[in-house]
């Protein structure tokens, strides 16, 4: 990002006068490329005894547990791996209260196939596929077998159900899952093919069971709001991200923005371990500081910095 004036840099006044306006670059991390919508790889600090955890789950073929406060890296983590390793697409599955298990695996469009082959009887035409109406979820795709693993990001697990590890514990263990839909339909139709979550193609399942030949790479992210059940913990490797102190921090902003950031970056490091005591914080609000720095932007603007290093606990 180029140096800016004061004025140049606001690209919105409010006063309700229409402008042309050309946006400036954007942070490194908000950028998408034009076929997918995944940020480019960036570099990804960790400790060496951290990433020894992580190769002992790959090592192990468990998942990996991350927790840690929010903003230390855990869901980066597992771009990281999948990237490092050339695993492709990182697949995602990001929980909330009415996430299953069951969604994760695959989705069944039961009305779309009753409208489908209605129509298609009407015209006497034949009857679409029941693989047509069957897409697998991100963690049914993860399944799929292959020559080289795929990696699966389960992001924020404590926001779920607190029934959803142990309804994880058969599909770990087994590396299987059956659609029932699919197992009850006559042996001349053993093999269909369904859709898959990264949308790369259809795979075909078998008598209704997906099974992997390779276990997935599983990185599983917790923000230590709730304990999990024991018979889950132990099936997966547990990795503790701790704050980034004042070293890392500015390792980041290198690695991020570059050396010459690092001139802009002192004052704003220190106001962010001073407000980060009080209420949690996260790295990527201290780098977008930095970057409104380094491209001119006057941050001591009342209000400003607070609205860039606004806490993630409490009232708003």
């Amino acid at each position: 990002m180029t140096s800016a004036s004061e004025a140049d840099w606001r690209l919105f006044r409010g006063d309700g006068v229409p402008r042309a306006v050309i946006l400036p670059s954007a942070p490194p991390w908000r950028r998408f490329t034009p076929t997918q919508a995944v940020r480019p790889e960036l570099p990804y600090l960790i400790e060496p005894e951290h990433a020894d955890v992580v190769n002992a789950a790959l090592h192990l073929r468990r998942p990996l547990l991350v927790t840690g406060p929010a903003g230390t890296g855990k869901s980066s983590l597992a771009r990281a791996v999948a990237h490092e390793l050339r695993l492709g697409e990182l697949l995602r599955w990001s929980i909330n209260s009415r996430s299953t298990v069951r969604e994760a695996l695959y989705q069944y469009d039961a009305i779309g196939r009753l409208r489908e082959t209605t129509l298609s009887r009407d015209r006497g035409e034949r009857e679409p596929s029941i693989g047509t109406f069957i897409r697998l979820g991100p963690l049914g795709t993860a399944l799929v077998p292959s020559v080289t693993p795929r990696a699966l990001l389960i992001d924020e697990m404590d926001k779920g159900d607190v029934d959803l590890p142990n309804d994880l514990l058969t599909v770990f263990e087994e590396g299987y899952f059956d659609i029932p839909e699919l197992t009850r339909l006559p042996e001349d139709m053993a093999d269909i093919e369904v859709q898959t979550a990264d949308h790369r193609g259809a795979v075909t399942v078998h008598q209704g069971r997906m099974q992997c030949a390779e276990f997935p790479v599983v990185v599983i992210t917790s923000n230590g709001e709730r304990e999990f059940p024991p018979a889950f913990l132990r099936r997966c490797v547990r990795l503790a991200l701790p704050v980034p102190d004042e070293a890392r921090l500015r390792a980041i902003v290198t690695a991020h923005l570059g050396e010459e950031a690092l001139r802009d970056a002192d004052e704003l490091i220190a106001a962010f371990l001073r407000r980060r005591a009080p209420g949690e914080l996260a790295t990527d609000q201290l780098l977008n500081a930095v970057f409104l720095r380094t491209g001119g932007v006057d941050l001591d603007a009342e209000g400003l910095l607070d609205a860039v290093l606004h806490q993630l606990t409490g009232a708003l």
